[in-house]
């Protein structure tokens, strides 16, 4: 019960804007070839975006390979590493007040996915 509320309370506060802001550049991403495997990306991170309370980023079994690693030093190069550090921003300053504190750890959620998305996937907790 206090996911839902949680989410609803996200979605509302800002998470739906969040959500389709990563959802259009998803898009774009994948209108080139080259693209496509960083707009799957980016999809997994709207998923989280949208509904994070309940989720996670997850490293399976096995890991990403050698693959995930390459792509991963790729996209912190050139996108990752300021998606993350905005997320690191926004739940450094839901931390401030207590109420705030479970949407800060949302945002540090979606850090560490933002910074490296290769090899993860969204599981439910």
């Amino acid at each position: 019960m206090l996911k839902l509320l949680g989410n609803i309370i996200w979605i509302v506060f800002g998470g739906l804007e969040m959500a389709l802001g990563y959802l259009s550049a998803g898009l774009v991403l994948c209108l080139t070839i080259i693209g496509i495997p960083f707009g799957v990306q980016v999809f997994k991170i709207a998923i989280l975006a949208l509904l994070p309370f309940g989720q996670k980023g997850v490293t399976p079994v096995g890991g990403g390979g050698c693959l995930s690693m390459i792509m991963n030093v790729i996209w912190v190069i050139l996108a990752g590493w300021w998606l993350a550090l905005g997320h690191l921003l926004l739940g450094l300053l839901f931390c401030i007040t207590i109420i705030g504190i479970p949407f800060g750890m949302a945002h540090f959620k979606l850090c560490s996915l933002a910074l490296f998305p290769f090899g993860k996937e969204i599981s439910i907790s």
